[in-house]
């Protein structure tokens, strides 16, 4: 009969292991400690959703003792006359950034990849990192100052180009808010959304492109059959995820722009929970609503996974 493994070895091997690498351990253990308390311990808190605890001020006290009512405020929500524009809005809008946002980075990618110039190649990548690295805020204001009509440089500039025929100011056009947010995401994302990319890009082995320029594949052929193909376990994790995020949108930036004038088009689910859930108080509402989305979110990134798997053969896990 086969004897059982000694586990005392493997346990004093494990033990040896952990002491060598503290330093290690204490950085792992500190990720998880961090989970645990924002990722985990408010989930504690969502059972405010099936209480009644709107115009609460004592929140802990309201999630002790408050009536329980079920399902009435997701049903309050899903009935609500706005809740058709807000959803069309969410959905709209990251539909769009996903079919022309989360490409881009791929693209920019593999082009910065197939430069040989390596000043010009890093000015490139510094230039298009930058824009990350400021926060919404000023972001958005130096883009508002730019499309100011009285003292703005894009509305000259786009009655130059006959784009528009007289000063309109777009930030208040309802039809040029979706436009603007997938432009700006673009700069500001571009680059950063690259590095991913490009860390893939350079793990390919150097030999495939080798022996692939010594069979005659060109420049062109070579991306589509070596580079691509090698990074699309990336790019299907990334996809997935972007598509579970489809009800999430960039608070800061969408606020930033937003106005009474635009709003038809700006108001989407997370700037509807703010304004309903922090100037209201009502808080079983809002995480009911928080809650929707994370189910809608779980079904989309499970559904996704499994038609990835079914149709390219990898999946999120």
């Amino acid at each position: 009969m086969q004897q059982p493994a000694d586990m005392s070895g493997v346990h004093h091997g494990l033990i040896h292991r952990m002491l060598h690498q503290w330093q290690i351990q204490v950085m792992a253990l500190c990720g998880i400690v961090f989970v645990l308390i924002f990722n985990y311990a408010p989930m504690f808190g969502v059972v405010i959703a099936f209480k009644d605890a709107d115009y609460s001020v004592n929140l802990m006290k309201s999630i002790m003792d408050s009536s329980w009512v079920g399902l009435q405020f997701f049903k309050e929500f899903i009935d609500d006359y706005q809740f058709r524009d807000v959803l069309f809005n969410t959905v709209g809008l990251n539909v769009l950034q996903l079919l022309i946002n989360f490409p881009a980075p791929i693209l920019f990618a593999i082009l910065i990849s197939e430069v040989s110039h390596k000043r010009f190649k890093k000015f490139v990548q510094s230039i298009t990192y930058f824009p990350h690295f400021i926060s919404w805020i000023v972001f958005g204001g130096i883009v508002i100052n730019m499309l100011s009509v009285e003292s703005g440089v894009m509305v000259p500039l786009l009655m130059k180009l006959g784009i528009i025929s007289e000063p309109v100011s777009l930030l208040s056009e309802p039809t040029a808010f979706w436009p603007l947010i997938i432009i700006t995401s673009l700069i500001k994302g571009l680059g950063w959304g690259s590095i991913i990319y490009l860390a893939a890009i350079t793990s390919i082995d150097p030999t495939l492109y080798e022996a692939a320029t010594m069979d005659g594949a060109g420049r062109f052929r070579r991306i589509w059959h070596i580079t691509i193909p090698s990074i699309m376990g990336t790019i299907i994790v990334f996809f997935l995820l972007s598509v579970s995020n489809l009800l999430n949108s960039s608070f800061d930036q969408i606020w930033i722009f937003q106005s009474p004038l635009n709003l038809e088009r700006s108001e989407v689910i997370d700037t509807f929970v703010y304004k309903i859930g922090i100037t209201q108080m009502r808080y079983a509402y809002t995480t009911a609503v928080g809650l929707f989305k994370s189910v809608v979110a779980l079904i989309l990134l499970v559904s996704g996974h499994l038609v990835s798997k079914k149709v390219a053969g990898r999946g999120i896990f």
